[in-house]
């Protein structure tokens, strides 16, 4: 609980560990970006928090959120996704992973999980495909870029002012990098220091960022 003067306001659960998440569309490419931090509302615990993870040569998932529940429900989707593997004896599609991810997340609505993913991939012709959920799996499908984050609204500002269509893979990894390092510079639940993933049809790309430690 934070107090400020005579107000209070209760911390969100979403909040608690901290986090921000940005997917972005390129041309022919794919990028999502997420923070490092892993803390316990103000104290930070580490700064190599993995959130997001790779589901196959041309998909990923992140997470914002409760640390927790995203450990358990990536258990819960590699699971998943070694049946359909096993029983389709092919990758599965972005779209398709999304509807499972919503579906799982959907099924416990009365007790959800407390995260909210963020998608990236590109389909069978090289298309991308991104979206965002809230915590009962309600998509958030977009053509250009999508974010989660314990400050969605400074991330917001910078990928609006910074995003280009059309963009190539190094543009994308430049613009990506740019708008998670200035979004979560104000957010004192998320930031030090970033990670990106720009995804090609030949594969994937990941560089890790320095950020503001303070």
């Amino acid at each position: 609980r934070r107090v400020h003067g005579d107000s209070q306001h209760d911390m969100s659960i979403l909040e608690y560990n901290g986090s921000a998440i940005i997917a972005m569309v390129g041309k022919n490419c794919v990028g999502i970006a997420s923070d490092r931090r892993f803390g316990v509302q103000h104290t930070t615990l580490s700064c190599n928090q993995q959130k997001i993870f790779r589901i196959n040569d041309k998909l990923m998932i992140g997470y914002s959120g409760l640390v927790t529940d995203m450990l358990t429900l990536q258990e819960r989707f590699q699971f998943r996704l070694n049946l359909y593997k096993l029983r389709e004896d092919r990758d599965i599609k972005p779209a398709t992973f999304a509807h499972l991810v919503s579906t799982v997340l959907y099924e416990k609505r009365f007790g959800p999980y407390f995260v909210e993913p963020v998608i990236a991939g590109l389909d069978d012709k090289n298309k991308p495909f991104i979206t965002a959920m809230d915590l009962i799996g309600a998509a958030a499908n977009a053509d250009d870029f999508v974010v989660a984050g314990t400050n969605v609204e400074a991330l917001y500002g910078v990928c609006e002012s910074f995003y280009r269509p059309d963009m190539e893979p190094d543009q994308l990894f430049e613009t990506l990098s740019q708008c998670l390092l200035s979004g979560v510079d104000r957010d004192a639940l998320a930031g030090w220091g970033g990670i990106v993933h720009i995804i090609t049809p030949e594969g994937i790309t990941t560089k890790t960022l320095k950020g503001r430690m303070d």
